[in-house]
């Protein structure tokens, strides 16, 4: 809770300080790499932007046209855009852990914009900070996740944020959308949005 609380708190100073300014300096002399093994619009430019807003210089790096198709695997990928100089890898990969392996085979700090049906926890932190903004505090507070939670990164990850800040969280989906077991799951669930 105090993790996500600092980063939702640092990310209100930044948009305080960026209506005074269009770039800040936090990330000066920094170069962050926009991995992107799989096709992406929002996620990638969102990172790429707000990296430069806060002066990183960015290397965008998109799957299509690379050496990948080529046979060259992600591990000499993500070691071949290290060796350039890379203080931090932002990693978007259609396969459930590849930014946890990268991770592993590098020293730069590896940032997590979803992976397969896994995880999606900087989509999480945006959504906890976009409801702190409108409602407050998210502890006592109830939220409802609609739809496909079964094949949904964001879910997963939203579900974690919440209930780490306290809010009590519904899934409402039938049965079909709905991972085949929720155990260990700190929610309850609908399947009537009413």
């Amino acid at each position: 809770r105090a993790e996500i609380e600092l980063i939702l708190d640092h990310a209100a100073e930044f948009k305080a300080q960026a209506t005074h300014s269009r770039k800040l300096s936090n990330l000066e002399g920094i170069v962050v790499a926009n991995l992107f093994f799989e096709p992406s619009t929002r996620t990638r430019t969102s990172f790429s932007l707000a990296a430069k807003r806060l002066s990183a210089d960015t290397v965008d790096f998109t799957a299509s046209g690379s050496s990948l198709s080529k046979g060259e695997t992600y591990l000499d990928t993500a070691r071949t855009i290290e060796a350039m100089g890379i203080d931090a890898i932002v990693v978007r990969h259609a396969s459930a852990g590849a930014p946890h392996r990268i991770a592993q085979w590098v020293d730069a700090a590896v940032i997590n914009a979803g992976d397969g049906w896994h995880e999606h926890p900087t989509q999480a932190l945006l959504d906890c900070y976009t409801i702190r903004q409108h409602r407050g505090d998210l502890s006592g507070q109830r939220i409802a996740i609609v739809g496909d939670i079964k094949h949904s990164r964001v879910a997963r990850s939203d579900v974690a944020a919440f209930t780490a800040l306290g809010a009590e969280v519904v899934l409402v989906a039938p049965p079909s959308l709905l991972p085949p077991s929720l155990a260990g799951w700190p929610v309850t669930v609908s399947h009537d949005l009413d």
